[in-house]
């Protein structure tokens, strides 16, 4: 209680109220093109936009087949940049940033990990996962993931709250849960994270945490580095730790994350296990 109070205070001290380009869209015509820019007219007849190769043109209402707001962008080397399709997760350990109001994503994982993100507010989502094992005939796991996200310094320090919760269908007994807090610094394109978890199952909390450290740097219009990294120390027992190194490649309309994974432990010869996975956004941009 005293930390849902205190999140709420942050929150109402900021005041954040996000600012809105709403000028900036994406047209697509009929003959195929398609133009990026600020709208600065528009009549009975059609459009007047602001672009950044062409300067200033017009388009006939008649030739637009498809216009969408793309939201704040930025401008660089005559490039428009665009938000990352997946700002608020690594390859999947959380940040401390959210999924905007009205926008989400499907994300998957080597085909069987699914698992779709919703944005309720600007710093509260939620998320629902399965593992479709039902197919093969055996035991499904699902899960929830609310998240609640606090800018305390915007774009440069957020805090992460959360927890997965969920079970295995068809088998008694199941339920597990995942609680983790997250510090993020930097903005949504560049940024690193420390993150602490602590998982339950079998009636019993874990006695120490899961240390996640992870960071995120965006080097091009297309292209994230990706790393995410995880280390877990067991009482009596050897501790266990995963490297993992890639990349992130947003195309317009999904992005694709791939990399490797090294787990580290006493008496484990080395390997590498691939990460492929892609993030479609779906929502309205504010």
């Amino acid at each position: 209680m005293v930390l849902a109070v205190l999140c709420c205070s942050i929150l109402a001290r900021q005041g954040y109220a996000q600012e809105k380009n709403d000028t900036t869209y994406r047209i697509a015509t009929a003959d195929g093109n398609e133009y990026v820019g600020k709208i600065v007219g528009r009549d009975a007849d059609g459009i007047t936009l602001n672009t950044s190769q062409l300067g200033n043109i017009t388009i006939k209402n008649a030739d637009i087949r498809k216009m969408t707001y793309v939201g704040n962008v930025r401008m660089e080397n005559g490039k428009y940049f665009f938000d990352n399709p997946q700002a608020s997760k690594y390859f999947f350990a959380q940040n401390g940033y959210g999924v905007k109001k009205g926008e989400g994503y499907y994300s998957n994982v080597w085909i069987f990990f699914n698992e779709f993100t919703y944005g309720v507010s600007d710093h509260f989502s939620i998320s629902a996962g399965i593992i479709p094992m039902f197919l093969f005939g055996v035991a499904t796991p699902v899960w929830i993931n609310p998240k609640l996200s606090i800018p305390v310094v915007k774009d440069k320090f957020n805090l992460g709250i959360g927890a997965y919760a969920g079970t295995v269908l068809g088998e008694d007994n199941t339920g597990f849960a995942f609680l983790y807090g997250n510090s993020t610094f930097g903005n949504r394109d560049k940024n690193i994270t420390l993150g602490l978890g602590w998982g339950y199952a079998g009636g019993e909390m874990s006695k120490t945490p899961l240390v996640t450290l992870a960071g995120m740097l965006r080097i091009s219009q297309r292209w994230y580095l990706l790393t995410e990294n995880q280390f877990l120390s067991l009482p009596d027992a050897e501790g266990l730790t995963i490297l993992s190194a890639g990349a992130r490649y947003a195309a317009r309309r999904v992005g694709i994350d791939f990399g490797l994974f090294v787990p580290i432990e006493e008496g484990i010869s080395f390997f590498a296990a691939p990460w492929l996975g892609i993030n479609v956004p779906f929502g309205r941009k504010k």
